[in-house]
């Protein structure tokens, strides 16, 4: 595993490309039968006739997907203190069964906590994308890390 992430390591401007996720018809169907039990998700002929023209997965879903990814890829192996919410998602394109899934992320920002000399918060903007290279969900948000040297930043 390579060496944990500190809020230092996350440099506005930069870019990160990650993950591999396969989306199955099967995990689709399960995950709206659970939270999202809307017709676009759950039967394939009154997909169909909606919007989304076919199956495709929750974007509720999809966010969980990029949360695997993300935390697969970075969170876990970081001084990651969580988050405050989402500044904004946007569903782009539907996630269909046999989707192949990754991430690309940027960082936007990184400002050192001015009340606590521990932690910095780094705004993130998420790119999934499906095997054709379209992105298909976006988010912001901003995460806290916490600093390799508390104060140092500041």
């Amino acid at each position: 595993m390579s060496e944990k992430l500190w809020f230092e390591d996350f440099v506005p401007g930069d870019v990160r490309t990650y993950g591999s996720y396969e989306v199955t018809r099967e995990e689709i169907l399960a995950f709206a039968a659970e939270y999202d039990p809307q017709p676009m998700h759950l039967d394939e002929e009154a997909a169909a006739e909606t919007l989304l023209g076919g199956l495709a997965a929750s974007g509720w879903h999809t966010c969980a997907i990029l949360m695997r990814l993300a935390a697969d890829a970075f969170i876990l192996n970081s001084s990651g203190m969580g988050a405050g919410g989402i500044d904004e998602v946007k569903w782009l394109r539907p996630v269909r069964p046999g989707d192949i899934l990754s991430v690309r992320h940027t960082v936007l920002d990184a400002r050192a906590s001015r009340t606590k000399p521990d932690r910095g918060f780094v705004k993130l903007r998420y790119e999934m994308m499906n095997g054709k290279g379209e992105v298909v969900l976006e988010q912001t948000n901003s995460v806290m890390f916490g600093l390799r040297t508390p104060g140092a930043a500041a």
